[in-house]
């Protein structure tokens, strides 16, 4: 597995502090943010899951907790938008340029506005996928938040 990609390149690039985590990606698991977290030895609400949407037909990206569910009705709201729904796989992949399972908010081939869930940013390091199905960046979720230019919001429902 290589350990540069487009997302660790972009928090180096960013001056981002940042430490590697590899792991065994299941394919078959029911929650891929779930099964990272088991597999790094963290807790669920510290491993965050990429999720790309779309407000008003627009796209966006979300970073949540991985145990948990985004409000489509607050994500709407976040972007000043009045509905959002989740981006089809084929989409999400052709948008960010990684493949589901390994799609990290950094390094996606088109910037989107981004929000990050605001309870993240109470934990000293948090965990997001670093570009590939297996790698996990560890990080100060502030330092996540600027790199991203991302909003903080209560996005959970």
């Amino acid at each position: 597995m290589s350990k540069t990609t487009r997302a660790t390149r972009a928090l180096a690039k960013a001056g981002v502090a940042f430490t590697l985590h590899t792991y065994a990606y299941d394919p078959d698991a029911g929650r891929i943010g779930l099964q990272a977290a088991d597999a790094i030895g963290a807790e669920p609400h510290r491993v965050l899951k990429t999720l790309m949407a779309e407000v008003d037909g627009k796209p966006v990206c979300a970073v949540v907790p991985s145990d948990g569910e985004v409000s489509m009705k607050k994500l709407a709201g976040t972007f000043h938008g009045k509905s959002a729904r989740m981006m089809k796989p084929a989409d999400a992949e052709r948008l960010t340029g990684y493949h589901v399972g390994g799609i990290s908010p950094f390094g996606q081939k088109k910037t989107v506005p981004t929000a990050i869930e605001q309870a993240a940013l109470r934990e000293t390091t948090v965990f997001i996928n670093g570009g590939q199905r297996g790698l996990q960046v560890e990080l100060a979720p502030a330092d996540a938040c600027n790199a991203l230019g991302a909003i903080a919001a209560d996005l959970m429902a």
